[in-house]
């Protein structure tokens, strides 16, 4: 599959790219035909076969080569100006059926030269033809016909190109800060894994020389540095195990970049909060809600065949208490929720751990024969209490 905006990666995007642009090839007809139709000698149908082959190449070779990123300009310009070379010499010898030419030189110009430059050079090409064509055609069938497409599709190619550009630009900043992103949080690790171990291991280090400058003569001292070897090392045993407790703990800021990724890959329209909201529940409470929004998106991408989905938080007053509400509703082929699977059923058994309910079936009105879609909804209290089901 040929992607949009990046370059060709193997024979089968080398195929489909070359087929996309070889469409377009459709408009040479009329010089073909003319061609092969018109009287002419031999040599002169030689000359113009040759002329309109090298034209070809040269257009390949630019719209081909050069749309999304321009290695070596001097290539680019030569190429431009022996394609537009061809084309006048071959419209002045051959007539009006070759005037569509300039038209591909238009194209050239919008898909390859920098926008700075189309717009200039686009409008030249364009005069050129008119100028060319006058030898033969009236000003305003010229006006009406060629010279007002190759404008049109000139300036289009080249608001494509700049698409193109803009959507590779957007894919690197993304990888970029993706990056930032990882390098981050390796100088995070490594700056708590310090700051929790550096002290600690010091200690036991000198203790550790200390106990056994001791040993021979003092044993009963050797003793007691040992005694406070084994507890500083337990200490950091136990710091250790809450930083990584830490690490691993599921947030909805996570998992709502996450969602809007999953969603986005299997082509469904993400309607995904850009952040999480404010007054959060404690720190199990939020683990909970993002367990329940990795599970909900789990289910749409690889279940229901939606091509929507809306997430959203809602705090409602209850009679329990306050409560955060979080909502995942798909527009896909829904489910009675009758028979809940294995994570459904563990996800209400994490819900109601920290005092939550859940709720999960179809997103229609109950008994609706044209119900489609499915919803989920979880509720976690914000205080630190338990809550029952909310009224």
């Amino acid at each position: 599959m040929l992607t949009f905006g990046q370059p060709v990666l193997d024979r089968r995007q080398i195929l489909a790219k070359a087929l996309w642009i070889g469409i377009w090839l459709v408009f040479l007809a009329s010089p073909v035909r003319d061609l092969v139709t018109a009287e002419r000698s031999g040599a002169a149908t030689l000359l113009g076969s040759l002329g309109l082959a090298a034209f070809v190449a040269c257009y390949l070779s630019l719209v081909f080569r050069y749309t999304v990123r321009v290695l070596d300009w001097r290539v680019v310009y030569v190429s431009f100006a022996a394609q537009l070379t061809l084309a006048v010499l071959l419209a002045l010898a051959f007539g009006t059926n070759w005037l569509g030419l300039f038209v591909y030189v238009s194209v050239s110009a919008g898909a390859v030269l920098p926008l700075r430059y189309a717009v200039r050079v686009i409008p030249a090409v364009t005069a050129v033809q008119v100028a060319v064509g006058l030898r033969t055609d009236s000003l305003q069938d010229l006006l009406g016909n060629l010279a007002v497409l190759s404008l049109l599709i000139g300036f289009a190619m080249s608001g494509v190109r700049q698409l193109i550009r803009t959507t590779v630009q957007l894919r690197q900043a993304r990888a970029t800060v993706a990056q930032l992103a990882a390098n981050e949080e390796r100088l995070r690790l490594a700056r708590d894994l310090h700051d929790l171990l550096g002290h600690s291991l010091s200690l036991i280090t000198l203790k550790s020389e200390l106990a056994g400058r001791m040993l021979p003569a003092h044993p009963e001292k050797a003793a007691k540095e040992v005694a406070d070897i084994e507890q500083v090392s337990r200490q950091a045993l136990v710091d250790v195990r809450e930083a990584v407790s830490g690490y691993r703990r599921r947030t909805l800021a996570g998992e709502l970049a996450g969602a809007r990724t999953a969603l986005t890959a299997a082509g469904i329209d993400a309607d995904v909060p850009l952040q999480a909201p404010d007054g959060l529940p404690d720190e199990q409470g939020e683990a909970a809600l993002a367990w329940a929004l990795r599970e909900a998106v789990t289910n749409v991408v690889r279940h229901s065949s939606a091509r929507r989905c809306t997430v959203a938080f809602t705090a409602r007053q209850t009679l329990a208490g306050p409560v955060l509400e979080l909502s995942v509703e798909d527009d896909g082929t829904g489910g009675s929720g009758a028979a809940p699977g294995n994570g459904l059923t563990g996800l209400t058994e994490r819900v109601e751990a920290v005092g939550g309910t859940l709720e999960a079936g179809p997103a229609g009105p109950a008994g609706s024969a044209g119900a489609r879609g499915f919803r989920l909804t979880a509720r976690v209290p914000l205080s630190g209490t338990a809550i029952g089901s909310p009224s």
